[in-house]
């Protein structure tokens, strides 16, 4: 991401952004439109993700994003009041404010990427990876693989004690058909016990 977009790009990026969506609220083109008519402002704004945890953010939606409409936070306190944000970005004109666009496929958009700059506010927790969410998913396929072939190993060897071949016979198909079902899931050499 951008460390640092110039007002020239933020500008190309609103003018853009208004001519391609619907926004929720109507107040907030009056922001969009108030900030690229005051480039000082606007070198202050920073277009960021979840503007929760930021001091002093605003979420504007469109449309097409099942998000609220508008948001707008200030230091714990939160607003669904465009009017109020307003006046507080007319008078706290010096004070950065981070911006949360939530629009269809905002991630995918080019233009959008362009503007985006790192929110340092996020928590140090905030991200966890998708190497992070693959083995997190490992280790619950394996658990829920062990579980159930212990369960059916059980259920063969009180097979072989009481000699009855067609329970034997339907948990070891069983049992065959779970290592094929987990096979995709997990590669199974690296866990089995």
């Amino acid at each position: 991401m951008n460390t640092s977009v110039s007002v020239k790009d933020k500008k190309e990026f609103i003018r853009w952004f208004l001519s391609n969506y619907q926004l929720k609220k109507r107040e907030s083109v009056w922001i969009l439109n108030y900030l690229i008519n005051h480039d000082n402002l606007l070198s202050r704004v920073h277009f960021i993700r979840e503007a929760r945890y930021c001091p002093r953010g605003i979420v504007i939606s469109t449309h097409c994003s099942k998000d609220v409409p508008f948001r707008f936070y200030k230091n714990h306190i939160v607003t669904t009041d465009a009017e109020k944000s307003f006046h507080d970005i007319r008078l706290n004109k010096n004070e950065p404010i981070y911006i949360q666009l939530s629009f269809k496929n905002s991630n995918q958009c080019p233009a959008y990427v362009a503007v985006l700059e790192d929110n340092p506010f996020l928590p140090d927790d905030f991200f966890i990876t998708k190497k992070e969410k693959n083995i997190a998913k490992d280790v619950l396929n394996i658990s829920l693989f062990n579980y159930q072939k212990k369960q059916l190993q059980r259920k063969i060897d009180q097979a072989l004690d009481d000699r009855n071949l067609d329970a034997f016979n339907t948990y070891s198909e069983q049992l065959q058909e779970l290592e094929i079902q987990f096979s995709d899931k997990i590669d199974l050499s690296k866990f089995s016990n």
